[in-house]
Formats: structure tokens, C-alpha cells, sequence
């Protein structure tokens, strides 16, 4: 991509821009207000099962490529080593992290980085470092927005750790498959992106995290991705690990 077709790719005007720092600001606000009992009464529940620590914070990479620190609730025991991703069986999942995992309730946090700028409430998932290519064109493009609690690739892939932990090698398929898919599937929504979408897309993601047993992951396809090759990647990724 060059870079005029990767500006062109992610180009917003203005007004656009200020209604979403709007809706970021207003939303965690107000979630954090409504939420404060729910974030209390999580962080209660992990001290009670798993002790200390109760927040995690890990550096992500963010707009323009600066580090930041992203805070979830801890999932895993404290000082275990592993992949930095995490696949289904992952025996270092507590039991209280596999909950919060599955209804993504570990996410919850991430509200304070929407509301001190770091994130977006939609924007491309942020990165670890060593997963980020900058030069890649692909990358600069993904780069010059916001990261986000929820894309269309997040939500698409709300499943990736059953996904990762069919393969024998859950990183390289990570590396080489799901990650590559879900760029092309976040840079193709910020080409299409606009306010009234964004919401869409949050109202999909509260209501799959609710109800993740009703997940219909066609139904997201249809909703923000019209190429082929995304539409199908999911489905070739889970047909070729059950043979």
C-alpha cells in the first residue's frame, strides 16, 4: 500500500473524530460510574480465590507506535511463564480468569485507557511489541489510529483461544494466520468506518459477551466485511485444524 492509498484508507473528517473522542469520553465515564459495584465486586472475587495481584498491566503498542500500559483483570497466576498469547488449556488460567476470559469481563479495565485517550472504544486491539512490524505498510496504516476494546476482528475471533489451542503450534498459527486476518479485516473497516458503525459494533460486542453461547459469527461477516478472503478465513482456519 502506498502511503497516499493508506491515508486515503483511514481518512476522517473532523467532525467524525470529535464524535467519537466524544462518545469515548462520555461512555467510560459513565461506565465507570455505573460499573464501579461490578469492578469492586470482580477485584473482591479474585483477591478471595487468587490473591494478589488483581490487576494486570502489559505494554501494548499504540497510535503512532508509542507504548502504552493497558490494564485487565488478572487472569493467570502471578509470575508464570509462557507464550504471550493464550490458548484454550492454557494451565495458566486460574479459575476465576476463565470466567472472566469467557464473558471477556477481564476487559473491563480497559475503560480507564479510553477515558485518559490511550484507546478508543473501537479501534484495532493493541499489539505487544514484538508482534508489530512498523514498517510494514499494513501496520502504518493500523498504527495511525487509536486502539481499541473492540473491533470487527476481536469480535470475529471472540473464539480464538479454542482456535489457537487445536494447533500444535498455537504462536506460529497465531503469527502467521489469525494475525494477518484480522489486519486485513481491521483495516478494511477503517476504510468503511463511521459513527453510526461504531455503535453497531459496540452494541454487537456487549450483546456477544453477554451471551457468548449466541454467537453467530456469519452474521458479523455481513455486518462489516464484504471481501471474500476475510469472510472465509475463520471457517478454512477451523476446517483445516479438525481434519
Amino acid at each position: 500500500m502506498t502511503r497516499s492509498g493508506k491515508e486515503q484508507a483511514i481518512k476522517r473528517s473532523g467532525k467524525e473524530r470529535a464524535m467519537t473522542r466524544a462518545l469515548d469520553f462520555t461512555a467510560s465515564m459513565l461506565g465507570l460510574t455505573l460499573l464501579i459495584p461490578v469492578l469492586i465486586g470482580l477485584g473482591l472475587v479474585i483477591l478471595w480465590r487468587e490473591g494478589l495481584p488483581v490487576l494486570f498491566s502489559q505494554t501494548r503498542v499504540g497510535r503512532g507506535g508509542r507504548p502504552f500500559h493497558i490494564w485487565k483483570f488478572r487472569t493467570m497466576h502471578p509470575g508464570g511463564v509462557g507464550p504471550v498469547i493464550t490458548a484454550a488449556g492454557d494451565n495458566r488460567v486460574t479459575r476465576t480468569g476463565a470466567f472472566l476470559r469467557k464473558y471477556k469481563l477481564d476487559e473491563l479495565p480497559q475503560l480507564f485507557n479510553v477515558l485518559r485517550g490511550d484507546m478508543s472504544l473501537v479501534g484495532p486491539r493493541p499489539e505487544v511489541p514484538e508482534y508489530v512490524q512498523r514498517q510494514a505498510p499494513i501496520w502504518e496504516a493500523i498504527l495511525q489510529v487509536r486502539p481499541g476494546i473492540t473491533d470487527p476482528a476481536s469480535l470475529l475471533y471472540r473464539n480464538e483461544e479454542e482456535l489457537l489451542g487445536q494447533s500444535r503450534n498455537p504462536e506460529q498459527l497465531y503469527r502467521e494466520r489469525v494475525l494477518p486476518a484480522k489486519l486485513l479485516l481491521n483495516l478494511e473497516y477503517l476504510r468503511k468506518r463511521s459513527f453510526l458503525r461504531d455503535l453497531k459494533l459496540i452494541w454487537l460486542t456487549v450483546r456477544y459477551s453477554l451471551d457468548p453461547a449466541g454467537f453467530d459469527p456469519e452474521a458479523v461477516q455481513k455486518s462489516f466485511s464484504s471481501g471474500a478472503g476475510n469472510a472465509t478465513e475463520l471457517h478454512s482456519l477451523s476446517s483445516a485444524l479438525d481434519r
